[in-house]
This record gives C-alpha cells, structure tokens and sequence, in this order.
C-alpha cells in the first residue's frame, strides 16, 4: 500500500512539475560584444538605477506580484547558477534591468469568423537586462524579451518571468 500512495505522490509531482504556461508569444535575444570575455567575470553587484514602471492602476500587475523582487530574484539565480557572486565592493559587472510596457500596441489578428487580417490592441511588455563591464563602463552583454501583455494569475506570472530569464541566460558561459 505504500508503494502505490509514494508512485501516486511521485506522479503527482511529475505532473504538476511538467505543467505548462503560454510562452509562445515570448521572444528573447541576447548579445554579446565580442570583444569582451564573459567567462572572465565571477562577481557582480546591482547598479542603483535599476526599476520598472509603476503601475499604480494595476492594469498590467497581478495583484500581490512583486515584478521588480521576482525579476532581481530570477536573475540572481540565473547568475548563481553560472557560478557568479554577489558582491558590494569592486565587482567585476554591473547588473541592470528595465521594464516597458506598451498598453496601445497593434498587431494583425486573424479574425476566426472572417479569416480576415484585423490590427486589434495587444498590449506589449519588454524586459532588458544588461551586464556593465565595472572597469570600462560598457555594456559586455544585453538580452531583451518581448511578449504580449496578458491578464494571468500571479503564478503564471512568475513562471513565464522564470522562463524569459533562464532563456535569457542560457548560453552564458558557467564559471
């Protein structure tokens, strides 16, 4: 009997674990100056003037989601998991992100009844991050997200965030 409810617990997690959000509209790029060598750097620390935009209507912020702590915790994992520090003194990149969102964006819908090409507002959000080589002050690397801005739950939220940063830093080099 143990054995049966410890495999339905087991299937239970697996299922839940493999559950699946929309993502097909997220698009991310990433860039690297080719000059610099991102393997090189093992610390980091947050510029000052990072943020998102206020969104005191709550139009486009679940209620109880914190999109500046969820973004800055994803990317600290991100970057932990490539083998880099947080520090306060002297790291060796800045990290800095900003947030956008474009509430009268359009795009071409195809309308089901007509088959036709209609431009209909699809409210858009973008995320950049961006590492700052501390000694020279430039940008070393730079990924972007776009995705349509769409009315979901807080959890949903948080793994289409979760999802745009490991994307974002997939092909970061590990230390």
């Amino acid at each position: 009997m143990k054995k049966i409810v410890l495999a339905i617990l087991v299937m239970a997690w697996f299922v839940t674990g493999c559950s699946t959000f929309p993502k097909d509209d997220i698009k991310v790029e990433s860039e690297t100056d080719p000059k610099a060598n991102l393997s090189g750097y093992k610390t980091y620390a947050w510029l000052a003037a990072v943020g998102i935009v206020e969104d005191a209507e709550g139009i486009w912020e679940p209620p109880k989601f914190d999109a500046d702590g969820e973004i800055q915790f994803r990317v600290n994992e991100a970057l932990r998991n490539k083998g880099m520090t947080e520090v306060t003194n002297n790291p060796d990149i800045y990290v800095a992100y900003a947030v956008g969102v474009d509430m009268d964006a359009l795009d071409l819908k195809t309308d089901p009844k007509t088959k036709l090409e209609t431009l209909d507002n699809v409210p858009q959000t973008g995320l950049v991050v961006m590492l700052v080589d501390a000694e020279t002050g430039f940008v070393t690397w730079v990924s972007t997200a776009t995705a349509e801005m769409k009315n979901l739950d807080s959890e949903t939220q948080k793994k289409r965030l979760e999802y745009v940063v490991n994307t974002m830093f997939k092909d970061f080099p590990k230390k």
